[in-house]
């Protein structure tokens, strides 16, 4: 393990960077009760990324004289605009460019570019318009969003009601074109119309879905429906979308290239040129950035925070964010199936140690399912404590005394995911009545296998990473906690029904007393190993200016160059 004083922790980068890797307090994003907009009606609020801005970009003249170096202007006007562009290096590459078929983050930060939802949310959680004007519900279970006008696609034709209702369809109803692995996702929502004569689209859900406009401010990028069924396009390898950004070139699995798009409905981006690639080994993204060839990294590792925190042309930016990382265990596989032996995988797990050595506090400790902040969190609960004997005397209850176990583990898609996979199976070996060995996976093969929609094909052990933009416990245990969730390994009758019953209360208390309720109930049958939030760590270019945000999202629209 790092030594203390050979690298920056948690508590001495707080210090460094002003405070930037504060623990996220966000109770209420997404929680509102009913999940009721306090404007329905809306005024242009905006796409809710936080830039703030519409300051035209600085020419190079502009940034020369801001600098001082007494070019003469005259001059300087006839030399080339060189303009800004950006690069971001993520851990992985995008596994496609539909913005419905996939369950990625990488992917994710690569396409909301060039596509755009009807709501979105502020860095602050708060949910705000995008290609809507309004939305309002107009009844339990129907809700009407207005569409705004004057929107384009990149091919030029412009937004419809119709291409709305379609994305939606396209995500919840299978028939249409394709099963997308996005359908829970918009949890409830069984459909979407064009109101007849209005600019205007409802949608409805099976039973009163109080948070059907937080789901839709996270998820349901809009594509055209015309675009999306002609016979020449290719989804997967092609964008049209209404984003500030538009396609450029697109070499799978090495390099996207994005350019920005004049036509966009709000004022085009700061960022000329917009190109994502991918390095698997956090140590070559922090070379990358240090030596200019990048402006944005992914999972900067502890051990490397002192060298871009002493760097002159870079820079740590770290943000506690709504992702939770877990060993989920086939409740269908034996041992597994036994939730005495669960818990005492947990009991077996040195939490915090791996929080201080692993992490070097990088994490926060978590024992249940829903994050701190989040609408359902049980500030009751907490994290198992460490303790091998009650470990090994569970496993003896259990029947399974000389089990041997799989850890199944990504290397570079989390912070540090293949050292506390490690950490975990070094402890579970410790005890004298198990064994535990690892075994390292392709990011993409393995989560590949837990989204195919079959439970059979996922290994019994695996660690994983899930984010949650919607600040709500629904959308971390119905995807994966009930029986027909499309990442579960878990079925239990009585936390099915509680979060029936959760999605169909309209009272904002009623609602989260019964999501407590059931994180108590997920603490108790410990269907996962619990392990720790994530802290998205990111290094950062110092001609970029840019804040990292909660819910994972790399905002290129919000970046600027720096004064």
């Amino acid at each position: 393990m790092p030594e203390e004083d050979s690298s920056l922790n948690r508590r001495s980068f707080v210090k460094l960077a002003g405070g930037a890797a504060a623990s996220v307090a966000l109770a209420g994003c997404g929680g509102d009760g009913g999940d009721t907009p306090t404007d329905a009606g809306g005024e242009d609020g905006g796409d809710g990324m936080g830039d703030g801005d519409d300051t035209p970009t600085p020419t190079a003249t502009e940034t020369d004289d801001s600098m001082g170096d007494g070019t003469d202007t005259e001059t300087a006007t006839d030399e080339p605009d060189m303009g800004f562009p950006v690069t971001i290096t993520q851990g992985q590459p995008p596994s496609t460019l539909d913005p419905h078929n996939h369950r990625e983050t990488p992917t994710d930060s690569v396409v909301l570019h060039a596509y755009e939802g009807v709501l979105t949310r502020e860095p602050t959680g708060e949910v705000v318009e995008k290609l809507a004007t309004g939305f309002e519900r107009v009844e339990p279970g129907l809700v009407r969003f207005e569409v705004r006008e004057d929107v384009r696609f990149h091919n030029g034709d412009d937004l419809t009601p119709r291409d709305i209702a379609y994305s939606i369809n396209r995500i919840v109803d299978g028939d249409v074109g394709i099963e997308s692995p996005q359908n829970d996702q918009l949890a409830g929502v069984t459909g979407a119309s064009v109101v007849d004569g209005e600019r205007a689209v409802e949608v409805e859900s099976d039973g009163l879905n109080p948070v059907v406009f937080s789901l839709f401010a996270s998820y349901c990028d809009v594509m055209q429906r015309s675009w999306v069924q002609a016979d020449d396009t290719e989804p997967a390898t092609e964008t049209n979308g209404t984003g500030p950004f538009q396609l450029s070139s697109y070499e799978e699995g090495v390099e996207v290239v994005m350019e920005r798009f004049e036509d966009y409905w709000r004022e085009p981006a700061d960022v000329t040129e917009l190109t994502f690639l991918a390095a698997g080994e956090p140590g070559t993204r922090v070379n990358q950035l240090l030596e200019g060839e990048t402006d944005v990294i992914v999972n900067v590792q502890p051990q490397e925070i002192s060298r871009l925190s002493d760097a002159d042309n870079a820079r740590v930016a770290a943000e506690a964010s709504t992702r939770i990382i877990y060993n989920g265990m086939r409740y269908d596989v034996e041992p597994f199936s036994d939730p005495d032996f669960r818990r005492a995988m947990n009991y077996a797990v040195d939490l915090d140690s791996i929080i201080e050595n692993v992490l070097q506090t990088f994490g926060d400790p978590t024992g249940q399912p829903t994050l701190e902040g989040f609408v359902g969190h049980n500030p009751d609960v907490d994290p198992y404590e460490h303790d091998p004997a009650r470990a090994e005397e569970l496993v003896s209850e259990s029947g399974f005394e000389g089990a041997e176990l799989e850890l199944h583990t990504p290397n570079g898609r989390y912070l540090r995911d293949f050292e506390i996979a490690q950490a975990v199976v070094e402890q579970v070996d410790s005890l004298s009545n198990v064994s535990c060995e690892i075994n390292q996976r392709d990011f993409g093969s393995l989560a590949g296998e837990l989204t195919d929609g079959d439970i059979t094909t996922s290994p019994p052990l695996y660690l994983i990473g899930w984010g949650n933009s919607t600040f709500d416990a629904s959308q971390t245990v119905i995807p994966l906690l009930t029986s027909d969730g499309a990442v579960s390994s878990y079925s239990n009758e009585e936390v099915d029904s509680m979060m029936e019953q959760a999605q169909n209360e309209g009272d904002r208390e009623e609602r989260e007393s019964i999501l407590q309720e059931l994180n108590a109930t997920l603490h108790d049958q410990a269907p996962w190993i619990f392990l720790n939030r994530q802290y998205s760590v990111y290094g950062a270019s110092n001609r970029v200016e840019w804040t990292p945000r909660a819910d994972e999202r790399i905002d290129a629209y919000a970046m600027s160059p720096a004064e």
